[in-house]
C-alpha cells in the first residue's frame, strides 16, 4: 500500500510540453524516487484518479501509480518504474468504454482498449515486478503507459471527438 506521507502536487493539463514527449528511464532507485512515488499517490488521491503518470505532475520520468479495480472488482494498488506494456497477440479482444484523464479534467470519451494487458518493470527499490490487468485495470495500464510515451488518451480519438473533449475540459 502507498505511504500516506506524500505531498499532492498540481496536475499538469493537456498542452503542457512534458505531457507530449516520451519520459526518461529512471536510473537511480533512491529516497528521492520513493518520495516522488509518495507524492504521486497523494496527487492521484487528491485529484480522485485511479492512475497517475509522473509527467502528470510535471516530472518527465517513466513511473506511474495506480489504485484501480480489475474485472472482478478487486482493488489493485501499486506503482511501476520503467514499465513496458505487453498486449495480447492479435486478434485482440477490444472493449469500448468511457475513458477520462486528470490532465483533461471533466471530459470523457469512448475509446477501445484491449481487455487484457500487463506491464513489466521495477518497484521503487529496483526489484523486477509484473502487474497483470483485466477490465478497468487493463485500461489503466494502457492509459498510463501511453502517458509515459507522450500520448494522452484524447490523442487516440478522432479530431471531432478530441475537439469536443478538450472543449469540455476548457482546454480547446
Amino acid at each position: 500500500m502507498p505511504a500516506e506521507t506524500g505531498t499532492a502536487r498540481p496536475i499538469t493539463k493537456y498542452g503542457t510540453p512534458v505531457l507530449h514527449q516520451p519520459c526518461a528511464e529512471v536510473t537511480t532507485f533512491d529516497e528521492e524516487l520513493s518520495t516522488l512515488i509518495d507524492d504521486m499517490f497523494a496527487s492521484m488521491y487528491e485529484a480522485r484518479g485511479v492512475g497517475l503518470a509522473a509527467n502528470q505532475i510535471g516530472v518527465g520520468l517513466r513511473i506511474f501509480v495506480y489504485d484501480c479495480p480489475d474485472a472482478q472488482q478487486v482493488r489493485q494498488v501499486g506503482h511501476v518504474v520503467n514499465p513496458v506494456l505487453h498486449l495480447p497477440p492479435p486478434p485482440r479482444e477490444l472493449i469500448e468504454d468511457r475513458e477520462g484523464c486528470l490532465s483533461v479534467p471533466g471530459a470523457q470519451a469512448e475509446l477501445a482498449r484491449t481487455a487484457l494487458a500487463y506491464v513489466t518493470g521495477f518497484d521503487k527499490t529496483g526489484e523486477p515486478i509484473r502487474v497483470d490487468g483485466t477490465g478497468r485495470m487493463a485500461r489503466c495500464l494502457q492509459h498510463e503507459c501511453d502517458h509515459l510515451d507522450g500520448k494522452v488518451y484524447v490523442d487516440r480519438l478522432t479530431t471531432k471527438q478530441r475537439k469536443k473533449a478538450l472543449a469540455d475540459a476548457d482546454l480547446g
